[in-house]
């Protein structure tokens, strides 16, 4: 890194520092994928009726994806949010970062994504990084590349006012979490960030205080949603992933993510309730064990 460019990452990230504050809350995006294709209808065309749900059951934080922004539809989809007066604290770019030019293009796309999102309060970029085919392990090189990539990423990002931040699913957490403890160990902490998503966590047969303790105050977002026998419930609620715990624990390290209410259903979810219904639960839910508001932007 250059000198200038050690200057510019600096300014960057106490920019980002400042700007941190208390725990808030947001709702993930990928629910609202999932309405469309029940309703079987394109996910734009379901927007319109989508984004006033979130702002009636109470939130005013939004974390999408590039899914909701095709070229065609950007501008619509902007405009929805700004009705709705809603923010983008967050966004999810996802992509492969184990090959240097699969690499360069999630960066530039998360660049992209980002600076159009800016504007809406996105400070932060979410990758989680993908998978080989047939979810091949990554080798020890493909691994390295994937650390440095991401070091890189994060860098470029802080320079334009941007937070990286790691997610995982469950391949990252096959054998002992070989992937996700590689990232760990091998990317600098000035840079790279990280959103433990919980549930995923759960899924690969981690506890959630011990893994969040692993991550420790890289840690600046948690995604969660509530499972039973591993099968995801409609609504965020008492289940067997302890949220009282994970509450506790960051309290007690005076830990301060963006807490992002994530549903998702399974083919064998039992859904009873209405979306709307589900995400005011939810935020009710989450706001009584995290002791915050989701009512204020970020």
């Amino acid at each position: 890194m250059t000198r200038r460019e050690l200057l510019l990452a600096c300014a960057a990230a106490g920019r980002l520092s400042a700007a941190r504050q208390p725990s808030e809350m947001a709702v993930e995006g990928y629910i609202f994928q999932q309405h469309a294709e029940r309703l079987k209808q394109p996910l734009l065309a379901t927007m319109p009726q989508v984004l006033p749900m979130v702002r009636a059951a109470g939130f005013r934080n939004i974390e999408l994806n590039p899914a909701f922004f095709p070229i065609d539809g950007r501008d619509r989809i902007l405009s929805l949010v700004k009705e709705q007066s809603l923010s983008l604290p967050s966004l999810y770019v996802g992509g492969p970062m184990h090959d240097t030019e699969g690499a360069d293009r999630t960066i530039a796309a998360a660049l992209e994504f980002g600076t159009f999102c800016a504007p809406f309060g996105c400070k932060a970029i979410v990758n989680n990084p993908d998978p080989k085919p047939r979810e091949l392990p990554k080798t020890d090189a493909e691994l390295q590349i994937q650390a440095d990539s991401l070091n890189r990423m994060g860098r470029v990002l802080a320079q334009r006012g941007f937070e990286l931040r790691i997610h995982h699913h469950t391949p990252q957490l096959v054998e002992n979490a070989r992937e996700w403890r590689h990232i760990l160990h091998h990317t600098d902490p000035a840079y790279v960030h990280m959103c433990v998503d919980v549930d995923w966590a759960y899924e690969g047969g981690f506890e959630p205080v011990p893994f969040l303790r692993e991550v420790g105050s890289r840690l600046r977002e948690i995604h969660v949603r509530s499972a039973r026998d591993k099968l995801w419930l409609e609504d965020l609620e008492d289940s067997d992933i302890d949220y009282r715990a994970v509450a506790g624990y960051l309290r007690e390290q005076h830990l301060a993510p963006l807490i992002v209410v994530e549903l998702a259903y399974r083919p064998n979810t039992v859904v009873t309730r209405t979306l709307q219904e589900d995400l005011t639960i939810s935020r009710k839910y989450a706001e009584r064990i995290f002791g915050l508001k989701a009512g204020q932007a970020w």
